[in-house]
C-alpha cells in the first residue's frame, strides 16, 4: 500500500570494512553470518503489512531488536504520513519476523512517542519514522547484524552530500525472492528537513514492502531508514529518515536505550566489495 502526502511523497512500504568503532557495551554472541536465520533485510509483518527490517540493536540486558519504519504499524489512511497526527498500533503488538520461530513485539514507535510528548516541529513530525521490534529471547541466537551483500554497518551516523554513494538492501515480497534485485546502489541528492531526511536515488528505487530498509554510506556507516517513495525532487527517488536523529530522539524521550550492532562481515564477495567503492 502506497501512501501519498501533501508534500508529494508516498510511504514506500506497508502492505506488500569491518567495524571501526565499538558499541558502548559488549555485543551479544551473534550467529555466523552464513548460518543466521535473521539479519538486516529480514521481512517483518505487522498485522499483515509487510516491511523490511533495517539494523540490529541490543540493550544492556542483551535483548535484541530489529529496526523498522514507524509507519509499518500505522493504521490510518493512505494520506497520513505526519507522525504527529497519524494513528498506529500499540506497543506490544505482535510482529512476525522472517526467520524467527516466535513473534516479536513492537517495543518503540516514533509516531506514538511524538504524539505523547506533544512534538510540534514540522520536520521532526514529518520525517521521524523509526520503530523497534524486540525479538523473543529464543530467536536472539539466530541473529547476525551484518547487512547482506554489502557488509557493515561499521558505525552510526553519516551526512550525505549530493552525489555521494549510498547503499541499501530491500526485501519487498513484490520481488518474489529474486536476490539480484535486493541490493541497491545509488547516490544522495542531499539532505532536507533540517537534516531529518536524506533524499536518495538508486538504480532500483524502494517499492512497497521495502519500507524500513537499511541505508549505509560507502564506508558502511548507518545513516538512514527507507521511509518514502517520492515524486519530488525526482520521480522514483526515496526519502530516508535520519537514523542518528531518530535514535537520539527515542532515547531522549523514554524509549529503549540501545546500541547499534556492528556487522561481523566486510562484504559478500567481490561484487559487493566493488559496489561499495
Amino acid at each position: 500500500m502506497l501512501k501519498k502526502s501533501r508534500v508529494l511523497t508516498v510511504l514506500a512500504g506497508v502492505g506488500a570494512a569491518l567495524a571501526t568503532a565499538a558499541p558502548a557495551v559488549a555485543q551479544p554472541n551473534w550467529a555466523p553470518a552464513d548460518e543466521a536465520a535473521i539479519a538486516p533485510g529480514s521481512m517483518t509483518f505487522t498485522k499483515g503489512g509487510q516491511c523490511t527490517s533495517n539494523f540490529v540493536f541490543f540493550d544492556r540486558s542483551n535483548r535484541v531488536y530489529l529496526g523498522q519504519a514507524a509507519h509499518c504499524s500505522g493504521t490510518g489512511s493512505s494520506t497520513e504520513t505526519n507522525g504527529c497526527d497519524s494513528k498506529s498500533r500499540p506497543l506490544g503488538t505482535k510482529v512476525d519476523v522472517e526467520g524467527a520461530e516466535k513473534p516479536a513485539k513492537l517495543a518503540y514507535n516514533s509516531w506514538q512517542t511524538m504524539q505523547r510528548v506533544g512534538e510540534d516541529d514540522a520536520s521532526t513530525c514529518q520525517f521521524n519514522d523509526f520503530a523497534l521490534v524486540r525479538l523473543d529471547p529464543s530467536d536472539a541466537a539466530e541473529v547476525n547484524p551484518s547487512i547482506p551483500f554489502f557488509g557493515g554497518p561499521t558505525g552510526l551516523g553519516a551526512d550525505t552530500r549530493p552525489g555521494e554513494k549510498v547503499l541499501s538492501y530491500g526485501n519487498s515480497s513484490l520481488r518474489m525472492g529474486l536476490d539480484l534485485l535486493r541490493p541497491k546502489v545509488g547516490t544522495s541528492l542531499g539532505e532536507s528537513g533540517d537534516g531529518w531526511t536524506h533524499n536518495v536515488l538508486t538504480l532500483t528505487p524502494g517499492i512497497p514492502g521495502d519500507s524500513g530498509s537499511a541505508f549505509i554510506d560507502r564506508d558502511g556507516r548507518a545513516f538512514g531508514v527507507l521511509s518514502t517513495l517520492q515524486i519530488a525532487p525526482l520521480a522514483g527517488s526515496n526519502g530516508v529518515s535520519d537514523l542518528e536523529k531518530a535514535v537520539d530522539y527515542m532515547e531522549a524521550h523514554g524509549g529503549p536505550q540501545v546500541d547499534l550492532a556492528l556487522g561481523t562481515e566486510e562484504s559478500d564477495g567481490l561484487l559487493g566489495g566493488l559496489l561499495r567503492r
